[in-house]
């Protein structure tokens, strides 16, 4: 698998999609999803990510950013990665309700084993597949994309619905727009 993200542009704006490994369901705990957004706004608010969309699934997450502070978008995005393993990691560990505790421990152990480059856990996926959105026209794709994934899974009717996505704000905005 290769690790080589290929972010060409240091400018530009990118669809990425990134999964825990094993496409494990660990993000339909509330707690979890939490910290993920937590992360973000860290990351919007001091590291210089710029936000246009983004959804948390049940096992994978899906992001339109651009890198505003001259940083790698790569190195970015890497460093989101691996705050939120560590975190969400620990907050399963610590979570004395979390009855998939030991299997999940147990599977992010043995995805470490198999990587040179990752210690005691391997959380997320190595792969991003990134993809610069380079017209108006695709990044509208990618954006109807990202909303439409929890209605295409099923969870809610209406992409505005699901809490755990940017298509809420989107539809507040498009609202305020045509007053």
């Amino acid at each position: 698998m290769s690790r080589n993200y290929k972010f060409r542009n240091p400018e530009g704006l990118y669809f990425v999609s990134f999964a825990v490994v094993g496409w494990l369901d660990v993000f339909t705990r509330h707690q979890y999803k939490d910290l993920l957004l937590e992360s973000l706004s860290y990351c919007q608010k001091n590291k210089g990510m710029e936000i246009h969309a983004w959804c948390i699934m049940t096992n994978h997450v899906h992001l339109i950013f651009r890198s505003i502070e001259h940083q790698k978008p790569e190195l970015l995005l890497g460093d989101f990665k691996r705050f939120t393993s560590k975190s969400v990691i620990k907050a399963i560990q610590e979570n004395p309700r979390e009855s998939r505790k030991e299997f999940l421990l147990a599977c992010f152990k043995k995805e470490a084993q198999k990587s040179s480059n990752t210690t005691n856990f391997q959380f997320w996926r190595h792969d991003n597949k990134p993809i610069e959105l380079w017209s108006n026209g695709v990044i509208q794709q990618k954006i109807n994309y990202i909303h439409n994934n929890p209605v295409k899974e099923g969870i809610v009717f209406k992409a505005e619905d699901y809490k755990y996505s940017s298509a809420v704000v989107r539809q507040i905005m498009l609202e305020k727009k045509d007053c």
